[in-house]
This record gives C-alpha cells, sequence and structure tokens, in this order.
C-alpha cells in the first residue's frame, strides 16, 4: 500500500477539480472565427459553472441558425448558444442562464439585444451602460427577465 500512496495523494488532491469539472453545465456556443467578446463571455461562462464549446460559423449561416431557432430579429446580437434546450442569445450573464434552468419555463430562452457595454464579456461591469436580459416566449414576443442598471 505504501508504493501508491503518492499516486493516491494526487488523485484525491485533483479530486474537487474533477468533480467541478463533470458537474459544469455543457453550453455549446455558435459564434463567428475570431470574435474576441464571443470568446470572452464563453471565459465568463466558463469561470461560473459552465463547461462552453464553441463552434464557428459564417455571418449568414449563424442569423439563419438564429432565426430559425425562434430567435427574434429586434433579439439578434454576435453568438448564439443552446444549453439544455434553450437559446441563450447574446452577452447574458451566467447567472441568468442558471435560473433559466431551474425555473424551466416554456420559452425559446434569453437575450441580450446588441452588445451592451459592461455586460459579460463586454468590458467591465463596474462601468457598464443599463441593459435588459429579455426572455423570448415561443409566440416571438418578450419580456423583461432581469434588468441590469448603468454604474
Amino acid at each position: 500500500m505504501k508504493k501508491y500512496a503518492p499516486a493516491l495523494a494526487i488523485v484525491l488532491a485533483l479530486l474537487p477539480a474533477a468533480q467541478a469539472v463533470a458537474k459544469a453545465i455543457p453550453i455549446d456556443v455558435r459564434k463567428t472565427n475570431g470574435c474576441g467578446c464571443c470568446l470572452s463571455w464563453m471565459k465568463h461562462l466558463e469561470e461560473n459553472g459552465f463547461a462552453p464549446t464553441g463552434e464557428d460559423m459564417f455571418g449568414g449561416s449563424l442569423v439563419r441558425f438564429k432565426l430559425d431557432n425562434g430567435v427574434p430579429q429586434r433579439m439578434v446580437s454576435c453568438h448564439t448558444a443552446l444549453v439544455d434546450g434553450y437559446m441563450i442569445e447574446g452577452h447574458v450573464p451566467a447567472a441568468d442562464i442558471q435560473r433559466l434552468l431551474e425555473d424551466r419555463p416554456d420559452a425559446v430562452g434569453l437575450a441580450v439585444p446588441g452588445m451592451p457595454y459592461g455586460s459579460p464579456g463586454m468590458g467591465p461591469e463596474d462601468d457598464r451602460e443599463a441593459y435588459d436580459v429579455f426572455l423570448i416566449r415561443a409566440d416571438g414576443s418578450t419580456g423583461v427577465y432581469t434588468s441590469y442598471p448603468g454604474s
């Protein structure tokens, strides 16, 4: 048993990190190649319990993907994600996605239209402009899900 002690110690030391990875929520992000704010948003997700994977798409294909999956044109942003049956459009904070997954409303998903400064992936939160996160309903209507005031 003594000869296995160093290996066992390493495994036990890595266990919390392995458990965290195992519990991370998979989220598939569709974006254009080289979009820095998309990568920053994916990092925000990773830091908040998600396991994002990215798929690059050409601009026209990405827009078609959004519209075909229920994202109204007025709600469009730069990237689109799929998580547990929901569409996530734009720079939606991880906390709102987690709330959506807990509440499980009958909806297409969430959207932050445009690219508001200070939203996740778009600059410092302590210098943000005010923005809303919208719930997209199955009929294409929307309603404010969360409001973030300017700083």
